[in-house]
């Protein structure tokens, strides 16, 4: 599959498919960036079954806001809609194959009884005025 663009508009449909979503956070004026970009292309090709997707950080303010993303270039890996890594800065094509692994490898079922136990565990906070 060929690496895809993401914009506001098509950001949350992306997240919200089951499956691998890797994005590469990226602008035109930075060195680093261009360097990522043929190692991401080229594992994305070996890799149809995953969604490789671009953002243009000059074109799409609103989403580095809403995501926080300070340094470029950065990747972010998502499964089924878990954030699974926030790396900045760029990976020679066997660590970006590694990251591939790894994501694939991982059981998610045993993720979201994590996540649901920590959910669990946490104290909630009352926001506002409390009686005295």
């Amino acid at each position: 599959m060929a690496v895809v663009s993401l914009d506001s508009k098509s950001f949350s449909p992306a997240l919200a498919r089951p499956g691998i979503l890797l994005i590469d956070w990226s602008a035109k004026w930075c060195a680093p960036s261009r360097l990522f970009a043929p190692v991401f292309e080229q594992v994305a090709r070996r890799h149809p079954d995953l969604t490789f997707a671009k953002v243009d950080v000059d074109a799409q303010p609103e989403l580095v806001e809403v995501l926080g993303v300070q340094a470029l270039p950065g990747l972010m890996v998502f499964r089924d809609g878990f954030l699974l890594l926030n790396h900045v800065g760029a990976l020679l094509e066997p660590m970006l194959e590694d990251v591939v692994r790894q994501a694939r490898a991982l059981d998610m079922d045993d993720v979201r009884r994590k996540v649901a136990g920590y959910r669990a565990s946490k104290p909630r906070v009352r926001v506002g005025l409390h009686p005295g």
